[in-house]
C-alpha cells in the first residue's frame, strides 16, 4: 500500500525525521540546562523547577544505585500522577533501570500477577498502598520497598485536609524496617551518579496492556521506541514551542498514552506539567481556570463531561489551544460540543501500547475527517491485510486488519514468545484492529478483530452499532456485544446508558435502529444499565459486560 497519507500532510510536517541517539533522560537534562528556572511541575500548589526536578531525580537515582539496584533491574512504580512518579521514572531512565508502571487501583490479585510477571525486585509506592503490597509480598521476589507519603513534597500549609487526616492516622503509617526505605530520605541523602552506559537499544519500560481481551501482557519498550514516539508527536504538534507550553496531565502515567503524551512529550518541550492524580470534574475545571493550560491530552469521556457541565460558563477554558483524544472513539457530537465551549481544536488520535503508543492522528491545521483516526505520523508505515490469512494487502476502502511498522513499535511481549510471534511478523505489528483507508490516506477503525460478531454468516462490527445508538438524543453511552446463539452463531445485544432520569422505551430504540441499520445488525436485546464498566482511562470493557451477561444467564437457568 503506497504512502498516500504524505500527500495530506500539512506543509510543516515532514514524512521522515532525523532522530538523535540519546536515551530518554536527555529530555530532562536538556530542558533543565536550557530552562532551569522554568516551572516543570505544579501539584497542589507546589512549584518544582526543571533545575530542582533534575536534581531530585539524580539524587534519587544515586540512592537506588547505593541500595544495589543495577542497570537492567526492574522496579515497580505503584503511583497515580505525582512528582514521585516523575522522579522515579526519570531516575530509572538515567541509570538504565527498567520501569514497570502499575495501576495503584488494581486489586491485590492483579497487582501480584503483574509484579511477579515483570520480575520486579523493588517496589516504590505511596504509604496508602502499602497494606495491599504487604499482603502480596510473600508471593513476590521483592528485596526492597520504598515508601513515600502523598504530601512529601508539600509544605504543611499546602497539604489538603484529606492528607492531614491520613498523616495523623496510625493505621496508614509504615515503620522503617528491614528492606523498607523512605522516598524523601533517599532524595535528601542521595548523591548523583554518573549516567550508566544507557543506549537507545536498552529496555526502558515494561508497559502492561489493559487486559481488555485477557491477561495483561508486558510490552517491552526501549529508549529508542519511546524517544522516537515523542519526536513523532512533537513534529505533529509543530506549533508547540519549547519553554512556552502548559500541559494538563490527567491521563495516568501508568498508561502508555499518559506516559508519552502527558509526561515525556511535555518534558521534551520544557513545558509546565499541571499534575492531576485523577479526573474529578470540578477540580479539573478549577485547574484549567487557574493555571491556563495550552495543551490537554484526554479521553472522549473527559471532553464529554467538561462540555456537558451545567455551569461551564463559570470557568475560563479559553487558554486551551490543542487537545488530542485517545483511548476510545471520539464522536462528532463530543468533538463539536467541546470545541463550542472552549474554542480549542480537538482531534482524534490512535495508538497501541505495543507502539509506544502514537501511530495516527488527525492534523491540527489540516483536514480533520469525521470518524477518522487521521494520518500515520512521520516514519510510520501502514497496510491493511485480509482478516483470514493476513497476507493479502487490500486496497482503498477495503476493510481488513491494520498493520503498522515504525521506530515506535515494541520489541515484543515479556515471557511470551508465542504471543509475540502472533503479532510481530517481518517487522510489522498486526494490531488486531479492523480498519480501512480512504483515497486521501486517512484511516478509519471499524472495530476490534476480537470484538467482531459473527451472526447468521454476517460480520457485524459492534462499534458501528454503538455509534448509531449514541446518535440517539436520549442515549449517553452504548456497548454492543455478541452472545452465543444456537441458530445464528451469535446474537447482538446492546447495553445502553441513558441521560439522568430519562425513561426510555426499548421498542422505540429498536424502531430507531431498524431505520438506520441493516436487519442483521439490529440488536436482539436492549439492556438499560446505570453505567458501563471501563478501564482506568475510560475504555469500555466489553469482555466484562459479556462475562456478567453470561453469568446472569447461567444463574437464571440454575
Amino acid at each position: 500500500m503506497n504512502e498516500l497519507w504524505h500527500n495530506s500532510y500539512p506543509f510543516e510536517i515532514p514524512p521522515k525525521i532525523d532522530y538523535h541517539r540519546e536515551p530518554l533522560f536527555s529530555f530532562l537534562e536538556n530542558s533543565a540546562n536550557n530552562f532551569p528556572d522554568k516551572i516543570a511541575v505544579r501539584y497542589y500548589g507546589l512549584k518544582l523547577s526543571y533545575r530542582k526536578l533534575k536534581r531530585c531525580t539524580e539524587k534519587f537515582a544515586g540512592s537506588l544505585s547505593d541500595l544495589g539496584v543495577k542497570k537492567g533491574d526492574r522496579i515497580a512504580l505503584v503511583f497515580p500522577n505525582s512528582p514521585q512518579m516523575i522522579i522515579t521514572l526519570y531516575a530509572a531512565f538515567k541509570l538504565g533501570f527498567i520501569a514497570v508502571p502499575v495501576n495503584p487501583l488494581y486489586t491485590e490479585r492483579e497487582m501480584e500477577w503483574q509484579i511477579k510477571n515483570s520480575d520486579a525486585q523493588v517496589i516504590i509506592t505511596f504509604e496508602k498502598f502499602f497494606k495491599k503490597i504487604e499482603k502480596i509480598k510473600i508471593n513476590l521476589n521483592i528485596s526492597k520497598i520504598i515508601i513515600s507519603k502523598i504530601y512529601d513534597f508539600l509544605p504543611f500549609y499546602l497539604i489538603p485536609p484529606l492528607y492531614i487526616k491520613e498523616r495523623r492516622s496510625r493505621n496508614s503509617r509504615v515503620t522503617k524496617g528491614k528492606d523498607i526505605y523512605f522516598f524523601k530520605e533517599l532524595i535528601r541523602k542521595g548523591r548523583p551518579k554518573k549516567s550508566m552506559d544507557v543506549v537507545q537499544e536498552d529496555i526502558a519500560l515494561l508497559q502492561y496492556t489493559g487486559g481488555t481481551t485477557g491477561l495483561p501482557k508486558g510490552v517491552i519498550l526501549t529508549h529508542r521506541n519511546l524517544v522516537s514516539n515523542v519526536l513523532q508527536t512533537a513534529h505533529w504538534f509543530y506549533e508547540s514551542k519549547k519553554g512556552s507550553e502548559i500541559i494538563l496531565s490527567v491521563i495516568p502515567f501508568f498508561h502508555i498514552f499518559g506516559l508519552t503524551v502527558a509526561l515525556n512529550f511535555p518534558i521534551f518541550l520544557a513545558a509546565t506539567i499541571i499534575l492531576a492524580p485523577g479526573f474529578e470534574l470540578i477540580n479539573i475545571l478549577k485547574m484549567i481556570s487557574k493555571y491556563q493550560p495550552t495543551l490537554f491530552p484526554g479521553t472522549p469521556a473527559m471532553f464529554s463531561a467538561i462540555s456537558r457541565h451545567r455551569q461551564i460558563s463559570k470557568y475560563n477554558l479559553t487558554s486551551i489551544q490543542f487537545c488530542i483524544s485517545g483511548s476510545a472513539p471520539l464522536t462528532k457530537k463530543v468533538q463539536q460540543d467541546f470545541t463550542r465551549v472552549t474554542g480549542s481544536k480537538l482531534v482524534e488520535g490512535f495508538g497501541l501500547t505495543e507502539s509506544s503508543p502514537v501511530t495516527h492522528c488527525n492534523p491540527f491545521n489540516g483536514r480533520d475527517k469525521e470518524g477518522s483516526i487521521g494520518l500515520p505520523v512521520p516514519d510510520t508505515m501502514c497496510k491493511i491485510v485480509d482478516i483470514e490469512t493476513g497476507e493479502k494487502v487490500l486496497g482503498i476502502e477495503e476493510e481488513g486488519e491494520l498493520c503498522i511498522k515504525g521506530p515506535q513499535v515494541m520489541e515484543g511481549y515479556m515471557k511470551s514468545e508465542l504471543e509475540t510471534q502472533k503479532v510481530l511478523k517481518n517487522g510489522w505489528l498486526y494490531t488486531g484492529d479492523i480498519a480501512r483507508m480512504d483515497k486521501d490516506g486517512y484511516f478509519y477503525i471499524v472495530d476490534r478483530k476480537k470484538d467482531l460478531i459473527l451472526s447468521g454468516g454476517y460480520n457485524i462490527y459492534p462499534q458501528e452499532v454503538d455509534e448509531i445508538l449514541c446518535l440517539h438524543p436520549e442515549i449517553k453511552e452504548a456497548a454492543t456485544i455478541g452472545i452465543p446463539d444456537r441458530l445464528r452463531g451469535e446474537k447482538v445485544v446492546a447495553f445502553i446508558v441513558t441521560g439522568s432520569d430519562v425513561k426510555i422505551d426499548k421498542k422505540k430504540i429498536l424502531k430507531y435502529c431498524r431505520e438506520r441499520l441493516a436487519k442483521y445488525k439490529i440488536p436482539s436485546e436492549i439492556k438499560i444499565v446505570r453505567e458501563l464498566p471501563k478501564s482506568s482511562i475510560g475504555k469500555i470493557l466489553r469482555k466484562d459486560i459479556r462475562k456478567e451477561y453470561l453469568k446472569n444467564c447461567k444463574e437464571l437457568e440454575d
